[in-house]
């Protein structure tokens, strides 16, 4: 099962950490308690949209992009899970992975499974 939280989380603390931040100070600046940010970056707790909203002001991120990111990640796992369970990617996945883009990651580092009748995968 894809849990959103964990993604989200895990979007957030990309971001905090390509700023070269710590969470004590995107903490502080987001006026949100240390343990409890640690907690939704680690997808333990749900963040509410105004808690997500002060963490993207104290990331200078806005919470669009912030979204978009957590979006393509989604439609990447989702891919990934209807490869494992050898299935046909679903058609209401397909449209999402015109969208995907996986940035700062070395080309050689990214690798797609799916069924071949059912994605059409273009090196950029």
């Amino acid at each position: 099962m894809i849990l959103l939280r964990r993604l989200l989380g895990d979007v957030l603390r990309r971001q905090r950490q390509r700023q070269g931040r710590t969470l004590r100070e995107v903490s502080s600046s987001a006026r949100v308690s240390l343990g409890y940010l640690s907690e939704v970056e680690r997808g333990q707790k749900e963040a509410s949209s105004e808690l997500l909203s002060a963490i993207c002001d104290a990331l200078d991120v806005r919470m669009s992009e912030l979204m978009r990111e957590v979006s393509d990640e989604l439609a990447l796992a989702e891919l990934a899970q209807s490869a494992a369970a050898t299935e046909p990617v679903p058609t209401s996945v397909r449209p999402m992975l015109g969208s995907v883009s996986v940035t700062g990651v070395p080309p050689e580092r990214v690798t797609i499974k799916a069924p071949a009748k059912a994605v059409d995968v273009v090196a950029a």
